[in-house]
């Protein structure tokens, strides 16, 4: 006999149906050709053979003509989109043709070019009485939103990651530990190879906090008790970790996960990223909704200098009300060398990219067979955006030389070359490095998450926020923004392959990159208050699940807040 499980108890658990059948099997290849049924009479045994004639060609034409053509018409499509059968012909004073390569549009960084070309147009239009930011849209706050049964045992989760793949890590926690009626043990923190941090969940989270606003719902401890320890030899790597597959729905987890809960007293699940279904019961996703927007918030430490950078940015940006724009910067080293990109920095960046994917990643980029295509990588829109091309992007949007910009990012590669230009752009631009004194960062320094959490807080609160790269940060920013200003929170996700066709365009004219970039900023409008899809994260799209119940919920949650 099993424990409760909030999804029923003993044999009578409710399982989810199982999926559908494979659209492979529903939609086969395969039809029947003969049609429906009818008399044989005269001229029966003619059409029968006129079928049989049929249903072989048919078959010859689909099976030998499509298997003869598919390779080749593959292997031209992949040449087509490499470029590699793209040519120019160019004649010679000596009346000898050479034929040269063509690079195919937008898989050549050429952004410099083109801000050399319209930079006199943008210079014209400084200091211009409109600015966008001024029209976008306006702030809006909205309202916030018995006793535990006993529990099944202690659910131990590792959090890997940089910040934000570590709060997904947690929230998903708290929905497991509420679905097993299990006590969750604050999660251990991973040091990843690539954001070599080593705070632990209490240097930037409010722990004493997390365990209050969870109380109702989720039972917390910061440990497991002593006893419970004595029993694995005081050493919780002895209790059992279960490889719990990414994306796990909620029946495996009361299936496969609570009959060795309830066996074994704890249980340990490492890593745990990914390891719950976007698509859950509307319950669960509710407690999701509860830990990520109530329940986590920033350590006094963080909160305390974020508060003191949101002041500033408000203070500098009294000129337009108070109004500024955020920018997450993906283009740091590691960034732009996971990539795979290629810029204008010739023999000496490949150079510093490989020993950059080397020192992250040892050999993933060196396997055989592994092709690496910048040009295509361009093309489809995967390149991280340099600062000049987001500077060329706002300023075709109609952001003027007036707009307080901030920029958040970590060690930008080649600093001083690549944000030159947006800095020429934008002079009220700002970073946490010049919002901040020296002594107030000194505490932060060497601890990427907590800096990552001040940039948060900034891009929070900001009228407009601009992604660039996507990633963790920019897909739980812009659902913390939807769900804090009840939708009306302007978010900028520009479409990177038309960029890198306008970017690969010199001779644009500026009327036209302008108009452009205006159609590009609608599009983005329209986009503001999307609701989620069966398969989207509540964690992105928190409506309607998180925010249709907050005025009933403010009522029984009302001490709970930011």
């Amino acid at each position: 006999m099993h424990g409760l499980s909030r999804l029923g108890t003993g044999s009578n658990r409710s399982v989810s149906p199982s999926p559908p059948s494979s659209p492979r099997f529903r939609h086969g290849r395969y039809k029947n050709f003969a049609g429906g049924g009818g008399g044989v009479g005269r001229g029966g045994k003619q059409s029968a053979a006129n079928k049989i004639v049929f249903v072989l060609i048919s078959t010859v034409f689909r099976r030998k003509g499509v298997l003869l053509f598919a390779p080749l018409l593959y292997i031209s499509g992949m040449l087509l989109y490499m470029g590699l059968l793209g040519f120019d012909v160019v004649s010679l004073k000596n009346a000898v043709v050479v034929v040269h390569r063509r690079s195919p549009p937008g898989s050549v960084y050429r952004s410099p070019q083109l801000f050399q070309k319209l930079w006199p147009h943008m210079e014209a239009e400084s200091n211009a009485t409109h600015n966008a930011l001024m029209t976008a849209w306006n702030l809006k706050m909205h309202q916030g939103f018995s006793e535990l049964p006993k529990s099944n045992g202690f659910l131990i989760i590792e959090a890997n990651g940089g910040l934000n793949q570590q709060r997904l890590s947690i929230c998903d926690a708290v929905a497991v530990a509420w679905l097993l009626n299990a006590t969750l043990v604050i999660p251990i923190f991973h040091l990843n190879s690539v954001w070599r941090d080593s705070s632990k969940f209490g240097d930037i989270f409010d722990e004493e906090f997390f365990i209050h606003a969870l109380r109702n719902h989720v039972n917390v401890v910061r440990e497991l008790p002593e006893d419970v320890l004595q029993r694995f030899d005081n050493n919780i790597s002895n209790i059992v970790n279960l490889r719990v597959k990414g994306w796990s729905s909620t029946a495996h987890y009361i299936q496969k996960v609570l009959p060795k809960l309830e066996a074994m007293g704890a249980v340990r699940i490492a890593p745990f990223s990914n390891r719950l279904a976007y698509s859950v019961p509307s319950n669960v996703q509710g407690v999701r909704c509860l830990s990520n927007f109530q329940a986590l918030r920033f350590a006094e430490p963080i909160r305390t200098l974020a508060d003191k950078m949101v002041e500033r940015m408000v203070m500098n940006s009294s000129h337009s009300g108070g109004k500024y724009v955020s920018v997450h910067l993906r283009f740091e080293t590691d960034m732009v060398a996971f990539s795979c990109c290629e810029y204008d920095g010739g023999e000496e960046e490949k150079r510093e990219m490989d020993i950059a994917r080397e020192r992250s990643w040892r050999g993933k980029f060196r396997r055989r067979g592994r092709v690496i295509r910048p040009g295509a990588n361009r093309m489809d829109g995967k390149c991280p955006l340099t600062p000049l091309e987001v500077g060329l992007m706002l300023r075709g949007m109609g952001f003027n030389n007036n707009t307080s910009v901030f920029v958040a990012a970590g060690n930008i590669y080649k600093a001083e070359k690549y944000m030159a230009p947006l800095k020429q752009m934008f002079p009220l631009l700002e970073t946490k490095n010049t919002l901040t004194t020296p002594e107030e960062l000194a505490p932060f320094k060497g601890h990427s998450s907590r800096l990552a959490a001040l940039d948060y807080t900034v891009c929070l609160h900001s009228e407009v926020f601009v992604t660039t790269q996507g990633g963790n940060f920019p897909h739980f920013l812009m659902g913390h923004r939807r769900y804090l200003f009840g939708g009306h929170a302007k978010t900028i996700k520009p479409d990177k392959r038309k960029l890198a066709l306008l970017f690969d365009s010199p001779h644009i004219r500026w009327e036209t990159f302008r108009r452009q970039m205006k159609d590009m900023l609608r599009h983005s409008d329209v986009k503001g208050g999307e609701l989620k899809k069966p398969s989207g994260s509540v964690y992105t799209f928190p409506m309607p699940d998180c925010m249709c119940k907050q005025t009933e919920a403010a009522a029984n949650e009302s001490s709970l807040s930011f």
